[in-house]
Parts: structure tokens; sequence; C-alpha cells
């Protein structure tokens, strides 16, 4: 027993030293599975997570952080100890006397800068000595301060913030409260080091209060929430909206939301929406309404709040994402039960399932892509990452063979992308990406695993022959 509690302390050390299990466990040698399994037992043995994700790097926990020095000392005398001494050559034993004598140059004091703390949070108690001078202000701008404070101080000085203080500060910046320094600092110092799942669910938290309001009714039942805050950058034709458009002739009831592009593609997703009847809606209740008549509604962020709309256009000035990017997928404005989203970067994938988790999702897909809109893509294999029925589940998806576009003048315009959904373009190109996404929004309804996969495959395809082009407005008639 004592001997397996040696190898868990070592193990933490590398874990520590690493910030990852896989970099950890090369440093042990040993499988990443293996060192999973040790990270488990270190939990259990502690009562304590041990560290938290963020999208970069495991980031231990005060505790954790609280037990570095001395298991690294403990890690070093054990490798020391472990060392093979070296020994005289057989039948020589030198004298060190012997060879002793005077330098020629004596050496130099070394010069270095004055030390610090090893990477991550600072001692426990130290910490809270500082909190307690900032004390707990009632001032809105003082208590964001103190936030800053705290994750902002560098290394060896600073944390990631919990789930409550995240949820307090971005209250305060929602509720008009925050300095606009204070807001850029908070926002650019979070992202530069990679937020926290802990975070990134007290964001969310804070914005779905600040969009339905303290005395907020019980919203409209429905099926699936659809984010899509496509980067103003993108050029892409949106299929997924046909994808949903499909599921909601199938009687089920879909809200998609998000930031209606910027520059020149501005205004670029509700015209497509209303081109193939879409409604557009202006607010949240507007928006529960459509899907009670029409089973489906797109809702830009600007309909649901200014101050969200307003601190996501921050992009222009800082020319690259924040948290407001990162907890805009997981908002799910009216509860769905279900959530399907496009999530760019790799390491954000897992924040995203690990967010969901402690915001207590049942159902969640996160897919691949090339922007942040849940849009298969089935011409290169994939990996989807899942909560299913509240568990992470990972799901292998092998490419299928990639067809030729139709060859026709004009492929991005407005009429090409309706004529696809009409049949007068038989891009069997965009139909496979249609029916693709189309079948990973019906598998995350279901909740299913992925023997369901093909069934839904097969249902998507169905769909697709029986769906209704009788209702599009005029493109004349299209604002």
């Amino acid at each position: 027993m004592k001997l397996g509690r040696l190898r868990l302390l070592l193990a933490l050390d590398a874990l520590l030293m690493e910030g990852s299990v896989s970099r950890a466990a090369e440093r042990l040698e040993m499988s990443v599975p293996a060192m999973s399994r040790l990270l488990g037992q270190i939990r259990e043995i502690y009562d304590d997570p041990i560290f938290t994700r963020s999208a970069r790097r495991l980031i231990p926990t005060p505790f954790a952080e609280s037990m570095r020095q001395r298991l690294r000392a403990l890690a070093a005398e054990a490798e020391a100890l472990a060392r093979p001494q070296r020994r005289a050559s057989d039948g020589i034993t030198l004298d060190p006397t012997a060879w002793s004598g005077t330098p020629v140059i004596e050496a130099a004091p070394l010069a270095a800068r004055r030390s610090i703390l090893l990477e991550g949070e600072p001692f426990p108690e130290a910490f809270a000595l500082k909190l307690a001078t900032l004390g707990k202000a009632e001032d809105a701008q003082k208590r964001l301060a103190t936030y800053i404070a705290t994750v902002g101080a560098g290394i060896g000085n600073s944390r990631p913030l919990t789930t409550g203080e995240a949820e307090d500060a971005f209250s305060t910046i929602l509720g008009g409260g925050a300095d606009p320094i204070q807001i850029g600092a908070l926002l650019s110092v979070i992202n530069f080091r990679g937020e926290t799942a802990a975070e990134l669910a007290g964001f969310v938290r804070a914005a779905r209060t600040h969009i339905k309001g303290p005395d907020a009714e019980a919203t409209l039942p429905i099926d699936l929430d659809w984010p899509a805050y496509i980067s103003p950058k993108s050029r892409r034709m949106p299929w997924f909206l046909q994808a949903a458009l499909l599921l909601a002739q199938a009687g089920h009831k879909i809200l998609l939301h998000g930031l209606d592009g910027g520059s020149g593609t501005r205004g670029k997703f509700t015209s497509a929406a209303k081109a193939i009847g879409i409604p557009v809606c202006t607010n949240i209740a507007s928006a529960a309404s459509a899907i009670t008549e029409r089973g489906i509604a797109y809702l830009p962020v600007a309909g649901m709040s200014s101050q969200l709309h307003r601190l996501h256009m921050l992009y222009g000035l800082f020319e690259t994402r924040s948290p407001v990017n990162s907890l805009m997928p997981l908002l799910n404005p009216l509860d769905a039960p279900s959530i399907m989203m496009g999530v760019v970067r790799p390491a954000y994938r897992e924040l995203h399932c690990d967010a969901g988790r402690l915001l207590g999702c049942r159902n969640l897909t996160v897919l691949a892509g090339s922007r942040d809109a849940a849009e298969a893509t089935p011409f290169r294999s994939s990996t989807l990452l899942r909560l299913v029925d509240g568990r992470a589940e990972n799901l292998f998806v092998p490419a299928m063979p990639e067809p030729m576009p139709y060859p026709l003048t004009g492929m991005t315009s407005l009429d090409y992308w309706r004529g696809v959904w009409t049949g007068a373009v038989p891009d069997e190109r965009a139909t496979e990406i249609i029916n693709a996404t189309a079948s990973t929004a019906l598998l995350t309804l279901s909740g299913g695993n992925e023997d369901r996969l093909e069934e839904c495959r097969t249902t998507a395809r169905n769909l697709w022959k029986a769906r209704r082009t009788d209702l599009l407005p005029a493109l004349s008639q299209l604002g």
C-alpha cells in the first residue's frame, strides 16, 4: 500500500511538471491510459479534482498547487537515489587530495535575476491573504478589479476563477457596471491563458440570466439548440440551415441562433434563412412563437441582448477571439435538452464538452469544422465529441467519397444556394453535406450510440427526398 502511494505521488509530480496527461505518461515511460488511471486514484484519495481543464493545458487546483514543491523535492530525491553510483575502476583507488591544487581563475558569482514561484497558482494561504486585503467590495468596479487581480497577477500569483466568480464577473460586465478597460483586461487575460471549463460555465450562467431576466417564466419546450456563430471572415455556404429545416419539417423543434457575419458577410445568414422559409426573429418571444407555428426559428444574438452583441463585436478591436466567443455555443436560450455545435479549435472541443457537463447538459455533440457552426464535413474523417445522457463519448466518423461539385457559374450566389433546396440545382456534393449534418443532428436528438448513425443517415436521405419546397417566399420579397 505504501509503495503504491509513493507511485501516485511521483505520478502527481509528473502531471504538475508537464500539465498534460500524455506528456506526464511519456516522462514516466508509461501508457496514457495508465497515467489516466493513476490520476483517477489520486483524485479519489485526496477527494479533490486536482486539475481543471483549460483550452491549452491542465490547471492545478489550489490544493494540488500547495503540494507542488514538496512533491518536486520528493521526486528529485527519489531520482537521485535510483541513479547508478559511479564506481572506481577495478583495482584502482583514486585519492582526491592527490589531485587538489589552486585554480587558475576562481569562479565569479553567478549572475541571476530574482527567483519566482514555479508556474501555477500561488500558495493558498498567500492568495487568501491577498483577497482578504482587497475585500468583498460591493462596488461593481472594485469587485471586478478583484477578479482581474485573481487571474491576471502573473505566474505564481494568479489562479483561474471559480464558476461562481466567473458568473459574478460576467454578470457585472453584462449589467453595464464595468469600466471599458476592465472588460478588455479580463477578457484578454483569460483568453491568453485559456479558459477553464469552470470559468466558461460561469460565463454561460451569467449570460442565460441576463437574456431571460430574473423573473423569466418557463420557456417553450424545444428539441434541439443549434448555435451558429460564424467567423466574420467566412465565405462558405451555410448548408447547415437546410439540414435544420429538414428536421423541422419532420416535426422537431429547432432554435438556430448566431452572429450574422461581419464586414462583407453582414446579413448573409438572415438572407439565407429567409430564402428557404426559416423565420428570422428579433427577440426570444417571437422566436418561441415562430417555433410553435413553423417548428424552427433563427435568432441573431442582437435579438437576445444588445450587450452580448456588442461584446461579440469586440473581435474587430482585438482581432482575436475572447471568452464571449467561447460561451455563445453553450448559451441554449430556450433550454433545449440537446445541443449540437461546431467548434474550430481542437482543444476547445473538449473544453465545451466539459463545460456542458458542468451546466447539466444531457445530450451534446461537438463537430470539428472550419467555422463555428454545426455543419458536418463528410469528405474527411472526424471525431464527434459527445455527451450522451450526461456521459462523455467519442465517435469516429470515417470519410465518404467526395463527388464533384455541380459546375455552374455563380455557385456562391443566394440563387444557387436556394436552387439546391428546391431541386433546380442538382449539386451532389452539397446534398451530401446537408444529409450528413442532418443525420448527426438526428443522432444527437436520439441520444443513440454509434450503431444508430447509419439508421440516422437513411432517415436524413429520406427526409431530403420528401422535403417541402412549396412554402418558399419569392426572392423579390426578401429583405
